[in-house]
């Protein structure tokens, strides 16, 4: 997979078109999706350099064009079993507070567009994430995304932490 620059497709789109527009990825064999308008890139794997003391699921840190980007593993966010890199793992660069960070997941889909009225409410809780970080479910013909709240994604003490990385 080669690097895919979002400025290009966001550029496409001002911000109005950008709602309901969802960037998609895996992890096991959920489908997730996150708004379009917090990505900037998505970049093939590359060596993770480890912190001391960061929180369980930042495994550390990737230079990116000379910028310090945190990389947040997904799959221990989401309690979720370990599983080894391959050629199809991917990092989603996303932009939270004005802070770059990475986001390790399985596999990268396709944006889709998911308007407002195919978006139920979350569940109560669902495979052990919490509902906090998901703001509904997208309906797609006859499968289910995961639309994950990207802003609630880091606890706001993870935040302070990673902005001193930064």
């Amino acid at each position: 997979m080669s690097q895919l620059d979002m400025e290009d497709i966001n550029d496409e789109f001002d911000e109005d078109a950008q709602k309901d527009r969802f960037l998609t990825f895996h992890l096991g064999k959920e489908s997730y999706g996150i708004e379009i308008q917090y990505v900037t890139e998505i970049i093939v794997m590359q060596e993770i350099t480890k912190v001391p003391d960061l929180p369980e699921s930042i495994i550390g840190v990737v230079n990116l064009r000379g910028n310090v980007i945190s990389v947040m593993d997904m799959r221990k966010r989401f309690h979720l079993e370990s599983r080894e890199i391959d050629d199809r793992t991917c990092i989603i660069v996303v932009n939270i507070e004005d802070i770059a960070i990475g986001l390790l997941v399985d596999t990268v889909n396709e944006v889709l567009n998911i308007p407002e009225e195919q978006v139920d409410p979350p569940p109560k809780t669902h495979s052990g994430i919490k509902s906090n970080y998901i703001m509904g479910m997208g309906k797609i013909e006859d499968q289910v995304k995961i639309l994950l709240n990207i802003e609630k994604i880091l606890h706001e003490e993870e935040l302070e932490q990673v902005q001193q990385i930064h």
